[in-house]
């Protein structure tokens, strides 16, 4: 099967995540006070990621425009990325996002979906060969080893996996903090996740049946297969994805595969099912990489399916234009990894 793929928009969405990375307001603030005079302030806490409407959804704006710039040399967003980056990575800024994670009443913060997504900034850094890359990734290094530290005290204290479609999945944080440990060659955190994945994952059976839920944007299952197929060999990973979702050659569960419907786009929980289309078309491209032929026609057609169904609602409302563009990127990414040549 060929899929009907335009060429990424590159540009358009370093523009999106432009816009609103150094937006400070609206922002949904995910702050514990320890006292009465303990104030609020986005730029004052946060002096990177205040914008973006809150602090993870910056983190992985962030994380696109560094994405996108290798793609875009030479071109005006390229540029502006680049000023960005040199002005908000400073040692000076990274050391105030320290400083906010070494408060007393911050040891939940953004635990674990901001925690992930900043160490997926630092992989993507640290994955450039640019000089100037090298440099931002070098200021960011020790907020991101603060952030790998919390993910190596954290996981062995986890008794049970967090399954939920939203920012604490348990899966999602580990396939993210998986590809920086690979990334930055960080063995201690990519051993804990693998051994930590299995055991709490290697059993699943009959998945799926209960999505997608109100305000979610991640797909529990399909988020658990993403996972496990980094981080299993092929014939176990086949075997486990025959015991989880038994019934994915007839299209079952139904609900999988259907593209969510969103009714409201201004209401920033329901928003989220704009970005559960998009993930798990994501999940269903980066799923058909490994399944067999006769599944891997249905996957692809499921995963465009999804893409149809949101792409086109990435910006034009505030609740879904501050993070979508990620999503969209992983999405899109995944489909020309199985067709590069149209990328």
């Amino acid at each position: 099967m060929t899929l009907p793929l335009p060429s990424i928009p590159y540009a358009q969405l370093a523009r999106i995540a432009l816009s609103h990375v150094q937006r400070e307001y609206p922002h949904k603030a995910d702050h514990v006070m320890g006292g009465d005079g303990d104030s609020y302030r986005p730029r004052a806490m946060h002096p990177i990621f205040y914008g973006s409407f809150d602090w993870h959804s910056c983190v992985h704006g962030y994380w696109l425009l560094a994405r996108v710039r290798r793609q875009l040399a030479g071109t005006p967003e390229a540029e502006a990325i680049a000023r960005l980056f040199e002005q908000q990575f400073s040692d000076t800024n990274v050391a105030g996002e320290c400083a906010y994670l070494d408060r007393p009443d911050s040891r939940g913060f953004e635990r674990p979906y901001g925690w992930a997504w900043l160490l997926r900034l630092a992989a993507e850094l640290a994955a450039d060969p640019d000089p100037a890359a090298a440099r931002w990734s070098q200021r960011l290094h020790p907020l991101a080893q603060a952030f790998a530290a919390r993910f190596k005290a954290h996981l062995p204290a986890l008794t049970y996996p967090i399954r939920v479609g939203t920012h604490f999945n348990t899966a999602f944080a580990l396939r993210l903090a998986h590809d920086y440990a690979t990334q930055v060659d960080d063995a201690e955190l990519a051993q804990l996740i693998a051994v930590r994945a299995r055991h709490w994952f290697g059993n699943d059976r009959d998945a799926g049946h209960f999505e997608p839920g109100g305000d979610d944007f991640l797909s529990s299952a399909l988020t658990v297969a993403q996972l496990l197929a980094r981080l299993l060999p092929a014939d176990d990973f086949a075997a486990w994805l025959r015991q989880c979702l038994p019934s994915l050659e007839r299209g079952e569960p139904a609900a999988l595969f259907q593209p969510a419907v969103v009714s409201d786009r201004s209401d920033g929980k329901i928003a989220h099912l704009d970005g559960l289309n998009l993930s798990r078309a994501w999940a269903w491209f980066e799923l058909a990489r490994v399944a067999d032929e006769g599944l891997r026609t249905s996957l692809l057609a499921t995963g465009q399916a999804h893409l149809d169904a949101a792409f086109q609602h990435i910006s034009g409302d505030y609740m879904g234009e501050h993070w979508l563009a990620t999503y969209a990127l992983l999405a899109l990414e995944a489909a020309h990894a199985l067709a590069p040549d149209r990328a």
